[in-house]
């Protein structure tokens, strides 16, 4: 007898997982009996998120940090009137707010919690805003179930109403979808590359935090979780060489903060596969300093070019010789 294209689905993806894995036809059972106990467990998500879109800081004036490229620096032997002029276009950028974007799945939508202000975009918002000094324009375009195929037609979203009004800065928090449905770990990683790209392109921005690791889900069970663990640390690590060749920071969510998800069982709602709004401020603390780093760059250059995770926070690479110490860590306030 021909075997059914989910279990074929499950033998195929033991062997993608990275190393051969051979399932008997007992096992292939199991693990389909266990897919099957953990969506029963987990259920559906049909609740919406809160949404947090808008201004965020707006009592905060402008400081020394430029996030905005403007005309460039007048050159030593410019006219004190171009220099004059070059000031002031800089002093403007200062006091525009920042546009800051998320992008993803249910994790970057927020999923699961009863207010908008515990949304992980909205705590990113909060302390970025605080980082710079001056005020951030946030939207959201995540959505919930969205697997990286789907980043495309966000990224449309954002960049429909031209480059002027494109998002500098920009977190993309994608990967669980991808694994529970399967999709190829290479695809998924190639339309997260795209996405990078089109946003880098646009002068923006972007860190990701890549898959988390599934094999903390506690009502999947083994050896489904063994398997769920594989596969979404095998998407990751696709993932961050995706991002950083497309220019972008990338942020191991399931090796930083795997080990704490697994031990802490209040960190997941009430479905036990979302975060809790403890989780997902632990997540938007991960994340955070490598946003800072993003925006960080712009002042410092004041151009949106980088070199990849070089230096960044929370990613072991040591800076750039010469480069000079940044600032110290913002830090994640919730309110």
């Amino acid at each position: 007898m021909a075997m059914s294209s989910a279990k074929r689905a499950v033998a195929v993806a033991a062997v993608s997982g990275g190393g051969l894995t051979v399932l008997t036809g007992a096992s292939i059972g199991l693990v389909m009996a266990e897919a099957k106990l953990a969506r029963r467990a987990i259920g559906h998500a049909v609740e919406v998120p809160p949404r947090a879109d808008g201004l965020f800081g707006a009592h905060l004036a402008a400081r020394t940090i430029v996030t905005e490229p403007a005309t460039g620096y007048a050159p030593a032997d410019a006219s004190p009137t171009s220099a004059r002029s070059t000031a002031a276009d800089r002093a403007r950028a200062e006091e525009r707010p920042l546009r800051f974007a998320m992008l993803g799945d249910s994790t970057a939508a927020g999923y699961g919690v009863e207010r908008a202000d515990q949304t992980p975009g909205a705590l990113l918002a909060v302390a970025l805003a605080a980082h710079v000094g001056r005020p951030l324009l946030y939207a959201n375009v995540a959505r919930v179930g969205a697997c990286s195929d789907r980043l495309a037609e966000q990224v449309d979203a954002l960049l429909a109403d031209g480059p002027e009004h494109a998002p500098q800065v920009a977190t993309i928090m994608i990967g669980a979808n991808d694994v529970t449905h399967r999709l190829s770990p290479t695809e998924s990683a190639a339309h997260l590359h795209d996405a990078v790209l089109r946003l880098r392109a646009a002068g923006c921005q972007v860190v990701v935090a890549t898959c988390p690791d599934l094999g903390t889900i506690r009502p999947i069970q083994v050896p489904l979780r063994w398997l769920a663990r594989r596969w979404s640390r095998r998407l990751a690590a696709l993932q961050a060489r995706a991002v950083h060749e497309a220019g972008g920071r990338s942020v191991p969510l399931g090796a930083l903060l795997g080990p704490e998800f697994a031990a802490r069982a209040e960190l997941f709602g009430p479905d036990r596969f979302h975060p809790s709004a403890e989780g997902y401020a632990t997540a938007a603390a991960a994340v955070l300093p490598a946003l800072a780093a993003a925006v960080w760059q712009i002042a410092r250059t004041g151009q949106a070019e980088t070199p990849v995770a070089g230096g960044i926070p929370g990613t072991g690479l040591p800076p750039e010789d010469g480069e000079p110490p940044r600032p110290g860590p913002p830090t994640l306030t919730r309110q």
